[in-house]
């Protein structure tokens, strides 16, 4: 963000209705979309949009974009506070997302490397919407001129991508400032949390072993099992000051335990230091288990009524539509369409 834009400072942030949420997206997420919607004007989608760049089964989807709601409002977001909304059911997304494809250049999208990681060797065969979701990206953040977006550094990549479309458009047009520059918000424990069997790979739904995450839906039993076998090494808990770069399970353990009990690394390793994994790893499991258990039975609670879900979601898309529209009108007549 400039410091001649002069809007409010407005946070957009939104996941995607595929496959169960798990301890990473609370943690590096809801989590703290919970805190900032108490210091910023907040908008948290569910961004079906996204989702279908890859087949979606429409039932599925539904009830997947329900069960984000779910997740949201369990985890704390105030729909009364923060807008709460589906990206479908505010099509001036779409609208702007075409404007943007106009703008940004080819050579700024064939840079982002999450989609070649994700399209691999079939990137002939993917759909165009793959490719092209990151300008989508851009258009959801800059639709409502957000200031700040809370993402993780596999995201950053495209969050540039979304200043150099702002910047452009601003310069193209002669309308400096008119869209602000988002600024990333990574900052805090938790923001990246890696497999429970893997170390070096982030935590992840599409990862094909249950076993390296904790789905939020799982019940206390299956955390405990799942902490009780996730990996580990042959050491003990480290001290003060040990090098962790060659032991990533255990790194990411320790930052579990911080992220979910409020504390610092420092203060969790002196706690535990000399430990073997056998003492650990129980005392984690049922800190997860605290800390998540009642968000699971709120989140079953909201989802036994869809009809309430789907009441919070059609008066946030009200809300969004509110703000998206007089921006939407001043972009048109900027652009110089006939009737704006």
């Amino acid at each position: 963000m400039t410091d001649k834009y002069s809007g409010p400072e407005r946070i957009f942030s939104g996941v995607q209705p595929t496959g169960a949420l798990h301890l990473g997206n609370y943690l590096g997420a809801l989590k703290k979309f919970v805190a900032l919607q108490h210091d910023y004007e907040c908008l948290y989608c569910i961004v079906d949009l996204h989702a279908i760049t890859v087949w979606q089964e429409p039932a599925k989807l539904k009830s997947q974009t329900r069960e984000i709601a779910a997740a949201y409002l369990a985890a704390g977001v105030d729909p009364d506070v923060a807008i709460i909304y589906p990206q479908s059911l505010v099509r001036e997304h779409m609208e702007l997302a075409w404007y943007f494809n106009c703008v940004a250049r080819t050579g700024w999208v064939n840079r982002m490397t999450q989609f070649k990681d994700k399209a691999g060797k079939n990137a002939e065969n993917v759909s165009v919407g793959l490719y092209a979701y990151p300008v989508l990206q851009a258009a959801d953040i800059l639709l409502y001129k957000a200031t700040h977006v809370p993402v993780g550094e596999d995201q950053k990549q495209h969050l540039e991508l979304s200043r150099d479309i702002a910047q452009k458009f601003n310069n193209d047009f002669s309308v400096p400032n008119f869209f602000p520059l988002p600024e990333p918000l990574i900052k805090g424990p938790g923001a990246r949390v890696m497999s429970l069997r893997d170390g070096t790979s982030k935590m992840s739904k599409s990862d094909p072993s249950d076993n390296s995450r904790i789905n939020l839906t799982d019940s206390a039993e299956v955390i405990v099992k799942k902490f009780k076998k996730a990996k580990t090494d042959m050491g003990v808990m480290p001290g003060p000051g040990e090098d962790l770069s060659d032991r990533p399970e255990v790194d990411n353990l320790i930052g579990i335990y911080a992220a979910l009990s409020g504390e610092t690394r420092q203060t969790v390793i002196a706690r535990f230091e000399g430990q073997g994994f056998g003492a650990f790893k129980p005392a984690l499991a049922d800190l997860a288990v605290d800390k998540l258990s009642p968000m699971t039975s709120l989140m079953n609670r909201y989802l036994a009524d869809p009809d309430e879900i789907d009441r919070i979601l059609m008066r946030g898309a009200d809300r969004a539509r509110a703000l998206a529209t007089p921006i939407m009108d001043e972009i048109r007549s900027t652009i110089g369409f006939l009737g704006s």
